[in-house]
């Protein structure tokens, strides 16, 4: 009975983790296309299953999608719905497009009269929000990108911005194809990014058995390298954090970074 009901706490006590642990994505509707002026339909969303729409949709504030020649350009259609938010993008260009949810906030707690406080948002809220009586306070500041890509005709060179945590291509990642071995680099603010962990989700996980959940890790030029077993979507995500930060008094700041990535049949 005491094992029971030790059991019982423990696996209270690690519910609100699972709860809260979701995903977030771009889904293209497609990733390569035949010429100029084509359409595609993007779906952005937070979910417990990769590429499924089950929990939230996606804030589209910090959308920024960079064209070919490098200038952003507008999405069309804009919307959020209850489980997912949806845009179209209209590829007026050769090449390829940069589409990604790109997020610098921060993230405070402190005491106030006892009392836990909390405060997530822009940085420059913070001023506002934290009281000049604040005790404990520590401040976190949290910068991610979403990322997905599109290419109308042929590929193009994808320029990184040099900030957080990007993936710099070696093997276009519009030109993936299943049985072949692709290369990817990671930088941090544009330097390579050594011996971080990557982890490689295939879709569909939610009619596996297992996750399928596949563990990389960067080499001393933030170079790794992955063979696709098969044909389809790819969820990848790395994280980090350093003391880097650009936030006054913050102390910690945490990186993310996930892409969607499609991988074609032979």
């Amino acid at each position: 009975m005491k094992t029971a009901i030790r059991f019982a706490a423990a696996l209270a006590l690690s519910l609100p983790a699972i709860v809260h642990a979701h995903d977030t994505w771009l889904v293209p509707s497609s990733t390569v296309l035949s010429g100029a002026d084509s359409w595609i339909t993007v779906d952005a969303a937070v979910g417990n299953d990769k590429f499924y729409f089950n929990h939230a949709p996606m804030r589209l504030d910090n959308l920024v999608i960079v064209a070919p020649d490098g200038k952003t350009v507008a999405p069309e259609h804009a919307n959020q719905g209850k489980l997912r938010s949806t845009f179209d993008v209209q590829l007026t260009q050769t090449g390829t497009y940069r589409i990604a949810v790109v997020n610098d906030g921060a993230f405070a707690r402190w005491k106030e009269d006892g009392k836990p406080k909390r405060y997530f948002g822009k940085a420059e809220g913070l001023a506002a929000a934290v009281p000049a009586r604040a005790q404990d306070l520590e401040i976190t500041q949290n910068v991610g990108r979403v990322e997905t890509f599109a290419t109308a005709g042929k590929p193009s060179t994808i320029a990184p911005s040099g900030k957080g945590l990007e993936l710099v291509p070696v093997t276009h990642p519009n030109d993936l194809y299943a049985d072949e071995t692709a290369t990817f680099q990671l930088t941090l603010d544009g330097k390579p990014a050594a011996d971080l962990d990557v982890n490689i989700v295939p879709g569909g996980s939610r009619y596996r058995d297992q996750i399928g959940e596949i563990a990389l890790k960067t080499d001393q030029d933030g170079k790794f390298q992955i063979k696709w077993a098969q044909p389809g979507l790819y969820w990848l995500e790395v994280r980090t954090e350093d003391d880097k930060t650009t936030i006054d008094k913050a102390t910690k700041r945490r990186l993310s970074y996930i892409a969607t990535l499609e991988v074609l049949a032979q």
